[in-house]
């Protein structure tokens, strides 16, 4: 599921491990945060395994982070009972630095000087995930030739106002459109870097916004859509930021937006992800409740138009040791177990607006029962949300963020959910392929007809935070696949790039992640897997590496054309002290002959930034 969970997310024992009380005891209340850290954390922190970070790592959030994920972001469930002072307390001791209640953020130093006109989308847009609905990040007319990649320079970096970079931004009539982690989302002059416009959703939006036409009083008008960790979804005016309309997509505490919105004709759809298997390492808590979903709204008034359910209806499980995940229920009052939960939806759904159908990819399930539906790739009925069919290609993935230990199904799965967006690839001479990456290291083609499977291929042994995490590129002859297989021991991840050909799962090249000396000079923290989404244009393909690399290789033999290191101090268009870090989630964003990319997301691995950058070519 996680996906890139967040830090303070997978941290569980550093702050999860608040959540094994009904809350700290007034002594507790008096002591100093590193008492509290000591008792509840240090056990996992001090010694971390896994995916567990490091004390040192949790030390690079800003007191600020902290708070917004504790009150009002990914751990507000969790962090119920917890007084403000000790979530202050917890990141003084984690950060160095006494946390301040966070206040309303300030407009832009940079202004545009004069409002633009009125937005006209183009052909050579990227909106969204995607410059199109199959989702195969290629971009056809991106006003960059193959002779001009080597060229590619620095035109403007803008600052976000936070510890870390989050969604990929989209571009559309000029305007670049991104959201942030502290929840701010920005329009910006695409050339320039100057701000348009802010808007402030209630916490982090990590998705990328996508522009869809409204119809309003006979004239077409614009709105930027977008989701937040809260799993609400919004509507502003594209020209102004004016809120159009929110809605909650799921009420369940644990549900978060991730991927882009999809929007098809007056509709937009939303696949439905969540952290409640971050929940679930509290003993304490009754595990568990989610199911994913992909939601249909009214583009112009989001009204709901359907919702499918990618999990039959959640129950109580009976006290045996099968149906309370793995733990026979406790009588000292432990909570009764709830099943069946799970198959989040992380990617961006693909449409097929002419055969009426919608894919998408799913996680793992997060109870013994089984969820025929849990790392599959799904059609659905584009029009009435309908069940097509479901291609099930991990089964018996259970798993929470609580194994072996907590929470924990029986015989638990790899998690090694179907992250990326499928890629629903239409050749020159007709035929129609469904394209799915995992977090397994497999590469899918698939029947669109009835998910059967073409051929297989496996890149790389995969793990939770290994195989392709954000997504594939690919254009008319081949998928490239971006492999992160980070945490791995060397002689067994396979971090890289491979090309494959779309008709037969061939090999065509393979170029393995350049090894170097991270700029931030640490050693623990310097990972060179390619684990941000690969993107591609005409003849070049573009991966960034955790190492903080934006690298762009030539489709047809995998040749080195440009390498940009992004992880260091710019000076920004708008004022704000801005660095660069990891490369993660979106990839790179090509339009109108320039390239944007976001580095710094660094949350749970990788060193945090947050720096958007904005390149031109120069002519050959």
């Amino acid at each position: 599921m996680r996906h890139i969970i967040q830090i303070l997310g997978v941290a569980g024992c550093a702050l999860a491990a608040f959540l094994r009380c009904d809350g700290i005891s007034q002594a507790a209340e008096d002591s100093p945060g590193a008492d509290i850290f000591q008792r509840r954390c240090a056990a996992c922190h001090d010694a971390p395994t896994g995916r567990i970070p490091s004390h040192e790592q949790l030390g690079r959030l800003s007191p600020a982070q902290v708070l917004q994920a504790l009150r009002a972001g990914v751990m507000r469930e969790q962090a119920k009972g917890l007084s403000v002072y000790q979530m202050q307390l917890v990141a003084a001791f984690l950060t160095g630095r006494e946390p301040a209640e966070p206040q309303p953020a300030g407009p832009e130093a940079n202004p545009c000087a004069r409002l633009p006109p009125p937005l006209r989308p183009t052909n050579g847009d990227w909106n969204g995930w995607s410059p199109g609905a199959g989702n195969a990040r290629y971009q056809s007319t991106p006003g960059i030739s193959l002779a001009q990649v080597p060229r590619l320079r620095l035109l403007w970096a803008y600052g976000y106002r936070g510890s870390y970079a989050y969604g990929p931004p989209t571009v559309v009539g000029g305007r670049l459109f991104t959201g942030s982690s502290t929840g701010r989302v920005y329009a910006i002059d695409a050339r320039s870097g100057c701000t348009i416009f802010t808007f402030d959703a209630d916490t982090g939006v990590r998705t990328a916004p996508v522009v869809a036409t409204l119809p309003a009083h006979g004239a077409a008008r614009q709105a930027v859509i977008f989701g937040d960790d809260a799993g609400n979804v919004y509507a502003i005016d594209a020209a102004n930021g004016k809120l159009l309309w929110r809605v909650k997509a799921d009420l369940h505490a644990a549900a978060r937006i991730t991927a882009a919105p999809a929007v098809a004709g007056n509709r937009v759809y939303i696949g439905v992800s969540s952290l409640e298997e971050v929940a679930a390492a509290d003993p304490r808590y009754a595990c568990c409740t989610f199911g994913g979903k992909v939601v249909a709204l009214d583009v112009a008034t989001g009204r709901r138009r359907w919702t499918a359910h990618m999990t039959a209806p959640v129950g109580p499980l009976p006290p045996t040791a099968e149906g309370s995940g793995g733990r026979p229920a406790d009588p000292a009052g432990v909570p009764l177990r709830f099943g069946p939960a799970g198959a989040s939806i992380w990617n961006s759904p693909t449409i097929d607006a002419p055969h009426d159908r919608l894919f998408v990819g799913t996680g793992n399930s997060y109870t013994s029962l089984n969820v025929t539906t849990s790392d599959a790739v799904v059609a659905l009925r584009l029009s009435t949300g309908a069940l097509l069919w479901s291609a099930q290609l991990n089964p018996g993935d259970n798993f929470t963020v609580g194994c072996p230990t907590v929470n924990c199904p029986v015989n638990p799965g790899p998690d090694v959910d179907f992250g990326a967006s499928v890629i629903l690839h239409r050749a020159s001479n007709g035929r129609i392929t469904l394209l799915a990456s995992q977090k397994s290291g497999w590469v899918y083609a698939l029947d669109p007809q009835d998910g059967a499977v073409r051929w297989r291929v496996q890149l790389s042994p995969g793990s939770p935070l290994g195989g392709v995490e954000w997504g594939a590129a690919a254009d008319e002859r081949a998928i490239y696949v971006p492999i992160s297989d980070a945490l791995l021991p060397p002689d067994a991840g396979k971090p890289g790039l491979t090309a494959l050909s779309i008709r037969t799962g061939e090999v065509l090249w393979h170029v393995e992640a350049p090894l170097g000396e991270c700029a931030w000079h640490e050693r623990s923290n310097c990972l060179h897997a390619f684990q941000q989404a690969a993107s591609a244009i005409p003849g070049a393909v573009f991966a960034g590496s955790l190492d903080g690399h934006l690298r762009a290789y030539a489709a047809r033999d995998g040749r080195l054309l440009w390498d940009y290191d992004t992880a260091h101090a710019y000076q920004s268009v708008n004022g704000i002290a801005t660095e660069g870090g990891s490369l993660d989630i979106g990839g790179a964003v090509i339009a109108d002959g320039r390239l944007y990319v976001n580095s710094g997301y660094g949350r749970l691995i990788g060193q945090p930034g947050n720096a958007l950058l904005a390149f031109v070519a120069d002519p050959p």
